[in-house]
């Protein structure tokens, strides 16, 4: 099986959806960005950290992490 590097995806154009919960915060909510970058591609960012580069994931890594698409609105 060919490996992808997920940092040479583009993101630029990419469609993020916010999820929110958990912990609380001064500044509002916790609230973490997914967007699908690939066939098996996601990239992973933080709402209230814009200007930090999004991590990437695969979907098993991201299974892996206990974080699930559907939460975002989005599937696998």
């Amino acid at each position: 099986m060919l490996e992808t590097d997920l940092y040479s995806l583009p993101i630029e154009g990419a469609k993020f959806v916010k999820a929110c919960g958990g912990n609380t915060h001064p500044d509002g909510e916790a609230c973490a960005t997914l967007a699908k970058i690939g066939p098996d591609a996601w990239a992973l960012g933080d709402s209230k950290r814009r200007s930090a580069e999004p991590l990437r994931f695969t979907t098993k890594e991201l299974d892996a992490a206990g974080i699930d698409p559907a939460r975002f609105g989005l599937s696998a």
